[in-house]
């Protein structure tokens, strides 16, 4: 078909015979040539439309997924703030060592590079294992420990054949370090590996960005309490990366921010001595500053290691920790509960005081026993103690006059008059795992037992109470807090650890100001009588042993706790188990004119307060006060008999 135009008509050839298309035709073939030339710019509209808003209104957002694919960003972690005493002792440190690492994206065979290695540095079991496990949390061009701490040798056999390892390499790591080992390691604490429950505390705390990176946290203790502060702040590096993850090269770097450094109120040298006053015996004890709350000791025995834990503790070590019947993992002086015996006396004695139940010369004969009901309750002198008022009531122990105290004020009086002083409550120490102890009461033990048979109170069991007996359970720290708090005059400070917080960056340090909690509305004249009394305890009652020739002046309380009951019988420590002898406990506060330090301790089936606790409690003062070196473990005072305290 050909087409030509004569005249100004068209016309179509057909068949080589000319034809004249009809109007109607032409319409249509103009029609259709201005539709696919409407569609054609349609297209190349949308197309251009597309582009500009691709290239000017999404640009930013492309530009952002671009570089997100070209670029990563790798974690720096932080160091860690360091720990140290209130004299500038350190604690707990960072440490460099050499680490072998291996970046996955740079190497072939993972597995035959380990083997390959192997064949230079020891690489055990566990450590591939660790390597695997954080192998799937990373990514390939993170680079991942397969050993930490290698030896110079190590190092040096690694040098010589680092050609034949591609994508491995020796650097340079931080390490968590205590380097006084076992001591104070309760109130430090510990850092281990990150586990899944700490995850999802670091996501609870919304920290989950500043954790990238990072391997270790805190489990116990100090570590735990202030681990946000002493963690720090991490850093990143923008690395450019191939379409096959390769790292090509680092673009920037932001440095992580150090942690902050903690200041504590210990007195690392005291704490020291204190340990070593109880030798291979098991208890507790927790020192405080009355007029501030600051805690200069904080005991519990036996003690642990805590850099066994900083890298992942051997099977064979957590076994021994863990099943030792002498449980050194347990924080005995803020988790474990006790009877507290006859400590618990000077309290009663005040209580008796402020609530007039008693006055300071009201006496009372003493044959030995008391009686309630058809239950006789007796006093641990035979015979009894005569005529007692309430100083030698606290001097000579004398636990008659005090069942005839609880019972003349009843278990709600006696509840409500120890409540605001600490008992049976937690005292707020800044680390965690502190236990509540038990305050008896009527509302107490319909808590506590479910049969409604036991959860009715009575009258005979207020007159144990009396004596720190019975129901009675509280911690170290409590009864050390009570006692400063006493030595105090009545105003009672949350006792801490931490005495300033000192930030990485600016170096301004954030005290930790002490604050009382309350103040007790003694009254100032029973108070100095109750004081009074326990000055007379320690010169002439039954602590004056201990404290024969000491050049301070000082108040105290011995106290021994039946950790079974003896139904009537006599105690013979002698004929029974270790286990199921009694604690031994001493409270005391010194220079009694105005209290420094004030102290509880507690030396678990001790025996008599008198024999074994209140020996460690002279130790700790004389060092304390006088900077007296002792020359071995508190030796027992032999010569404290059955019949000096309850």
């Amino acid at each position: 078909m050909k087409t030509a135009r004569s005249d100004g008509d068209s016309f179509v050839l057909l068949g080589g015979v000319p034809h004249k298309p009809r109007d109607d035709e032409l319409a249509r073939f103009r029609f259709r040539v201005a539709f696919a030339a409407g569609a054609v710019v349609l297209a190349f509209s949308l197309l251009i439309g597309r582009f500009v808003f691709l290239q000017v209104f999404q640009h930013e957002y492309y530009t952002t997924r671009a570089d997100d694919n070209r670029i990563s960003l790798v974690p720096i972690p932080p160091s860690r703030g360091i720990i140290e005493d209130r004299n500038g002792v350190v604690l707990a440190r960072n440490y460099s060592a050499f680490t072998l690492e291996i970046t996955p994206s740079k190497v072939d065979d993972i597995d035959r590079t380990i083997e390959s290695l192997e064949e230079f540095i020891e690489i055990l079991p566990k450590d591939k294992r660790r390597f695997r496990k954080l192998a799937e949390e990373s990514r390939p061009f993170e680079s991942l420990p397969i050993r930490t701490r290698l030896a110079d040798e190590e190092v040096a056999r690694f040098a010589a054949n680092r050609y034949r390892f591609p994508g491995v390499e020796v650097k340079a790591r931080l390490f968590r370090q205590y380097p006084l080992g076992p001591i104070a390691a309760h109130a430090i604490g510990y850092i281990n590996r990150i586990n899944k429950a700490d995850l999802e505390t670091i996501g609870e705390m919304e920290q989950s960005s500043n954790y990238k990176g990072t391997e270790h946290i805190g489990k116990t203790g100090l570590e735990k309490s202030y681990e946000f502060q002493l963690h720090g702040g991490a850093g990143y590096e923008k690395v450019e990366t191939d379409a096959g993850g390769q790292a090509v090269r680092s673009l920037s770097r932001t440095a992580p921010v150090p942690g902050d450094k903690l200041t504590l109120t210990l007195d690392i040298k005291l704490q020291d001595m204190a340990e070593k006053a109880f030798g291979d015996r098991r208890g507790a004890l927790v020192a405080i500053e009355p007029a501030t709350g600051e805690i200069l000791a904080l005991v519990s025995m036996p003690t642990f290691d805590p850099n066994l834990f900083v890298d992942g503790i051997r099977s064979e070590d957590w076994d021994m920790l863990n099943n030792s019947p002498d449980r050194p993992m347990v924080n005995r002086a803020i988790n474990g509960a006790y009877p507290i015996g006859s400590t618990f006396k000077p309290f009663m004695a005040l209580a008796g005081l402020e609530t007039g139940k008693r006055t300071p010369n009201q006496a009372f004969f003493d044959p030995g026993f008391f009686t309630f009901g058809r239950h006789t309750f007796r006093d641990d002198k035979r015979g009894g103690h005569g005529m007692v008022d309430m100083y030698k009531s606290i001097v000579q122990s004398c636990d008659t006059y005090y069942y005839a105290l609880a019972n003349d004020m009843g278990i709600e009086a006696i509840a409500r008059f120890m409540k605001p002083i600490g008992f049976g409550g937690k005292t707020g120490i800044d680390i965690d795992g502190e236990s509540e102890g038990v305050l008896p009461s009527p509302e107490w033990k319909r808590r506590r037992f479910r049969q409604p048979a036991q959860q009715k109170w009575f009258g005979g069991e207020t007159i144990s109470v009396g004596i720190g007996q019975g129901y009675n359970a509280y911690t170290p720290i409590q009864l050390a807090q009570a006692t400063a708090t006493l030595a105090n005059d009545g105003v009672l400070f949350r006792p801490h650890l931490v005495k300033y917080v000192t930030d990485a960056r600016t170096g301004e340090k954030t005290m930790i100001e002490p604050e009382p909690l309350r103040t007790l509305p003694w009254k100032r004249q029973n108070v100095d009588f109750v004081k009074k009394a326990m000055i007379g305890v320690n010169r002439e009652g039954t602590g004056a042993r201990a404290f024969a020739g000491a050049e301070y002046t000082s108040g105290g309380k011995t106290g021994t706790a039946q950790v079974f009951s003896l139904k009537g019988a006599d105690y013979k420590a002698q004929k029974l188990k270790q286990e199921l002898r009694d604690h031994a406990l001493f409270i005391a506060f010194a220079p009694a004119e105005q209290p420094k330090i004030a102290l509880a301790v507690l030396v678990e089936n001790g025996g008599f307060g008198a024999q074994s606790a209140a020996p460690i409690a002279r130790m700790v003062l004389d060092y304390y006060l006088l900077g007296r070196q002792p020359d071995g473990p508190a030796r027992d005072d032999e010569e404290a008999v059955e019949g000096d305290e309850e």
